[in-house]
């Protein structure tokens, strides 16, 4: 059996009027991510993280922010296409770690619908999920609510 580990990190700036898409869902707030797709930050770190595992390069690479047919795209898809370059290549998925860093919206009472949302796009049981949320103590960009970062590591195999 090969195992591989896989580290991903993802930013994107909060602007007024933009929507809230996090972990697959949205979260009301007067904020939003901003950027080509629906700039999910959770899902563009997962989605890193495993291709990275995998020696995949990252998502910029499979999904470019300069190719049109991915303006505003719902990351959910992405995220299974990646599974899916992962399964073409003999990869599964064991568990994922993640953590999202903010301000506002508090996360937590949206975790469990993240990742209900997210196992399933993965084809993998929310037991193999974890997703944290924490703030940076009004610190840095993400204190100053400026921006939404998010950190995972993955592990994956193959038979």
């Amino acid at each position: 059996m090969k195992i591989r580990v896989g580290f991903g990190f993802d930013v994107h700036q909060l602007a007024e009027g933009e929507d809230f898409i996090l972990g697959g869902i949205h979260i009301p707030h007067h904020k939003g991510s901003f950027g080509h797709s629906d700039a999910d930050v959770l899902i563009h770190t997962i989605c890193d993280a495993l291709l990275g595992a995998a020696n995949l390069r990252d998502i910029g690479f499979h999904f470019p922010p300069t190719d049109d047919q991915y303006k505003g795209i719902d990351s959910k898809i992405l995220l299974k296409d990646v599974v899916a370059i992962l399964a073409k290549n003999d990869y599964k998925i064991s568990n994922i770690d993640s953590t999202i860093a903010l301000e506002q919206p508090k996360v937590n009472p949206h975790i469990p619908a993240m990742k209900k949302v997210l196992a399933e796009c993965m084809g993998i049981d929310e037991d193999d999920l974890s997703i944290k949320a924490t703030t940076t103590e009004r610190l840095g960009f993400e204190g100053r609510q400026e921006g939404v970062s998010a950190y995972a590591t993955v592990l994956i195999y193959k038979d």
